[in-house]
């Protein structure tokens, strides 16, 4: 009672906390779908017309982007985070203008607070969106049932370790032995191990985890590719993965190029 009566008086009385839930974040990813599809700027779980908007790694308005364009998408898959109340969606139009987009929404009680995109098209690294449509058509992300999903802790630990190796060879990723990677249009399949020659220092990772997907996605910098660009921080990427029994069965990467082909 006195201990109810001193938060009240400190103006810091218990109220319900905004609760992040799975269909929070579908509302708000259909919505920022819808709007893509149509050209529009604004939809309704957006929380102001001035919310932070970001395409490859660039601050801008939203006005200027890819959300006023209108695209035709043919394939969109999404996962859905409720522990840092954001979603990832990778989207891919293959016809008219093609693209393939990696989107991550942030929310603050059920608002979308921040929007960042990372845009590839033609002359962007291994750009392929017909074939990145048919490949990513022919894989399995099924729900994982509730008895044999991995923890968030395990999903995270695959995919950080996927992108450590790649500058420290003593790091082993834990691949299933049928690991496959969609890089941009390119499917590779049977290896999924990548390493670069040291220093390799892969920075500005954001996170999106759904465990019932059994899926992360990375956004961060990639050193060096670009030989256009400063080789740290490099330029702009991000990596999905599957997470199936602690092991990484499939890896997406889109990198943006500054230049066609990233100068190469």
């Amino acid at each position: 009672m006195f201990i109810s009566a001193l938060l009240t008086g400190l103006g810091l009385a218990a109220r319900p906390s905004a609760v992040c839930t799975r269909e929070m974040l579908k509302e708000a990813t259909g919505g920022y779908l819808e709007a893509l599809a149509a050209g529009k700027t604004a939809f309704s779980a957006l929380s102001s017309a001035t919310v932070p908007y970001q395409e490859n790694d660039v601050v801008m308005d939203i006005s200027k982007g890819v959300l006023s364009q209108g695209i035709q998408i043919d394939f969109n898959r999404s996962l859905y985070d409720t522990t840092l109340c954001a979603s990832y969606t990778e989207i891919v139009a293959a016809t008219k203008h093609p693209y393939v987009i990696g989107t991550r929404l942030a929310l603050t009680d059920g608002k979308v607070t921040k929007i960042e995109s990372n845009v590839c098209d033609d002359g962007d690294w291994l750009f392929n969106a017909t074939t990145s449509l048919s490949y990513n058509n022919k894989e399995t992300w099924d729900p994982i049932p509730e008895g044999k999903r991995d923890s968030r802790e395990v999903i995270k630990a695959a995919g950080d370790a996927y992108i450590d190796a790649w500058g420290d060879s003593s790091v082993q990723p834990p691949f299933n032995p049928n690991c496959t990677r969609l890089e941009g249009g390119l499917y590779v399949t049977g290896n999924c191990k990548l390493n670069f020659p040291p220093p390799f220092n892969v920075t500005n990772r954001r996170y999106t985890i759904d465990e019932e997907l059994g899926a992360i996605d990375i956004f961060h910098n990639f050193p060096f590719l670009d030989k256009a660009l400063p080789k740290d921080p490099g330029t702009t990427t991000n990596n999905l993965m599957r997470i199936e029994g602690g092991q990484i069965r499939y890896i997406h990467e889109n990198t943006v190029c500054s230049k066609k082909g990233c100068a190469k």
